[in-house]
């Protein structure tokens, strides 16, 4: 219990309300559907009797998936992870039967414009979804299946939750026989996936730069002048030519990659720059 933090419970809170809104006012109403064990538990809710609801489902299909992967993803993700679901499914349940909000026909805020539903279900679920990754917890159990039994298939996790979203989507053109549907939810599933890569990974990622030079000491001092900022050096060898190399790793932002390859090359111009993306930088501070 003493990995479970106040703070993370709020936000997964705060997610689980937005997901819901997403949902229930944009994509139920008009019948698309969002991805996963959500989409799944919507389509069941349109041809189940109305005492199954969507929030029954919703707690019904993830909860055992989250139980499943205890083992595999911890205690704290796994509580974590029921709350905001269970979160999501009050506050669904609250918008579709609580509140005087009417749900039922169209969109109380895009009417029955199926582009904006599934643009603005997708994005605004997709903040939520992104918030309770980035919090420690889910929205979705289909995830969680995805990291238990993706290796073991010889696929990856993008590639699992993605056959998962497929096959859905052509069950509800089968099952529906309208494809129309279906096809627009392909909208809701990029539009929300965009937006969980941007509240995970940040809207400006830093980058990291890997510079293999014969004059790592200049280029090292010249940097840390430039930038005011460490970074960390690695002895190295040249594959072919047998010749000593210092490796350095830095860490800047985008605006700043022109400037610092240009220094890099005013000392060595055979130094070998490579940039990649970083997803995030923590720092312990003293």
């Amino acid at each position: 219990m003493k990995n479970l933090h106040i703070k993370n419970f709020i936000a997964l809170t705060i997610a689980g309300i937005v997901n819901a809104f997403g949902i229930t006012v944009f994509l139920a109403p008009v019948k698309l559907y969002d991805s996963g064990i959500s989409g799944t538990s919507m389509l069941l809710s349109q041809i189940t009797p109305d005492y199954i609801s969507l929030s029954i489902l919703l707690i019904a299909l993830n909860v055992p998936l989250f139980a499943v992967g205890l083992k595999k993803q911890g205690k704290a993700f796994t509580i974590y992870a029921i709350y905001t679901v269970a979160v999501y499914s009050v506050s669904a349940w609250l918008i579709t039967d609580v509140l005087p909000i009417d749900v039922d026909m169209a969109s109380p805020l895009a009417g029955e414009d199926l582009l904006l539903c599934a643009l603005f279900g997708g994005i605004i679920s997709g903040i939520g979804s992104g918030l309770a990754i980035r919090f420690g917890g889910a929205m979705d159990g289909i995830e969680v299946m995805a990291v238990i039994f993706a290796k073991k298939i010889g696929i990856t996790v993008g590639t699992f939750v993605m056959i998962y979203n497929i096959i859905l989507y052509i069950l509800c053109g089968i099952i529906l026989n309208n494809w129309i549907l279906p096809l627009y939810s392909i909208v809701t599933y990029y539009a929300g996936l965009k937006t969980i890569d941007f509240i995970v990974e940040g809207f400006d990622r830093a980058k990291s730069a890997m510079i293999i030079t014969c004059k790592g000491e200049e280029i090292c001092a010249k940097l840390s002048e430039e930038f005011g900022t460490g970074m960390t050096t690695m002895q190295g060898e040249g594959g072919y030519l047998k010749q000593s190399k210092t490796v350095i790793y830095f860490v800047i932002n985008r605006f700043q990659i022109g400037k610092m390859r240009n220094l890099v090359h005013e000392i060595d111009k055979t130094a070998y720059i490579t940039i990649s993306d970083v997803a995030d930088v923590f720092k312990q501070n003293k």
